[in-house]
């Protein structure tokens, strides 16, 4: 096999196109002359990311359905009916050999159409819970590769393979030295760090609570690196005014996020797949937020999962304003908690993800 060609398709959030990314990179490890084309939706994160780590991509003009009422879905059959006629004239185009799917809007209509195509298929569910298109696309696919155990109650076990979710290469390495992520913000060496992360958009529930009560983390000699998203951050640095703490870096957004995680000694995240499993390589205590306004609420039972293993601690989003701040406080004077959920989430690390998936898609070629 010369050269191998592969699609790939998904995103809408970094948790979809950082593995990938991660994917494509372990395939041309073993294949430096494979072919890959990534396909994404019109205006989402993939469109700028995937060109950055040096791929090609196409876009699909296609959008999910929305929770209320809303015009907006009025157009959906209209999006999804020409979103498959383009993915079904990009796959005669580029004649891939295979077709990845990770999740997002843009992999319902292109592995549908691979499918229907012949083309094998391989979905990657990074969830605890899977979505909707993952469901009605597994039995199209040959081969499921997921993240957590029990997958068997949604899926063909058959078809099912435990391989962990790919994340970013430089978080699998992870070489960063604290001092060295301390000083690279600018932050004292002798102080606790905490780190806010609420994805590459934002989530407003973190940023109200932080914003609400920063002043008793700013007390407690605490300080902060804080992604508030791109949604809210000029919002955020209005009302944080130009009497910036000094201890207190905000970001719209980390590009190199490995320093940030090196830095932190507590981090507070939503509950995304893909940050969950970078989490778990870092062995830090961690305190998850998980959005409420994800499909089947797949972000609380990712935290469950790990909660249940006493490997995280899980806030409500309803009960983040009041509950936040407090808890991340008492878990930076508590080292023996600290110590316990980083050994325990840890343990639940996988490493090589990106491999075994890329083994999985060589194999359908093969």
């Amino acid at each position: 096999m010369q050269q191998p060609r592969i699609i790939i398709s998904g995103g809408g959030t970094g948790g979809h196109v950082f593995p990938a990314i991660a994917i494509a990179g372990a395939i041309r490890a073993q294949y430096p002359n494979a072919q890959f084309l990534f396909v994404g939706a019109i205006g989402k994160i993939e469109m700028e990311k995937v060109p950055a780590a040096g791929y090609d991509i196409v876009g699909l003009d296609i959008r999910g359905l929305q929770r209320n009422l809303s015009l907006a879905n009025l157009k959906f059959p209209i999006r999804l009916l020409k979103s498959c006629w383009k993915a079904r004239q990009i796959i005669k185009k580029f004649k891939p050999d295979v077709a990845v799917g990770v999740g997002g809007y843009a992999s319902g209509p292109l592995l549908f159409m691979a499918a229907q195509l012949n083309i094998p298929c391989l979905i990657q569910e990074q969830n605890s819970y899977p979505g909707i298109t993952n469901k009605l696309l597994s039995s199209a696919a040959k081969k499921i590769c997921v993240a957590y155990d029990g997958m068997e109650k949604y899926f063909d076990h058959s078809k099912l393979l435990l391989t962990g979710n790919p994340v970013r290469s430089q978080i699998v390495k992870m070489d960063v030295k604290r001092l060295d992520a301390i000083a690279h913000f600018g932050l004292a060496e002798n102080k606790k760090t905490v780190l806010i992360i609420g994805g590459s958009l934002g989530a407003r529930t973190l940023n109200t609570s932080v914003l609400k009560d920063l002043n008793l983390l700013v007390a407690q000699d605490i300080q902060v690196i804080w992604q508030t998203g791109n949604l809210y951050y000029s919002t955020i640095v209005e009302n944080v005014g130009s009497k910036l703490p000094s201890g207190v870096r905000i970001f719209e957004f980390i590009s190199n996020m490995e320093m940030a995680y090196a830095a932190a000694d507590v981090i507070i995240s939503r509950a995304g797949a893909g940050t969950i499993s970078e989490l778990c390589l870092l062995a830090k205590p961690v305190i998850l937020v998980p959005s409420p306004n994800v499909a089947e609420d797949h972000q609380t039972k990712n935290a469950m999962a790990l909660v249940k293993k006493s490997a995280a601690i899980l806030i409500t989003d309803a009960n983040a304003s009041t509950t936040l701040i407090k808890t991340c406080i008492d878990l930076l004077n508590d080292e023996s908690q600290i110590k316990s959920l980083g050994k325990n989430i840890s343990q639940l690390a996988i490493t090589d993800a990106a491999e075994k998936i890329a083994t999985e898609v060589i194999k359908l070629i093969k």
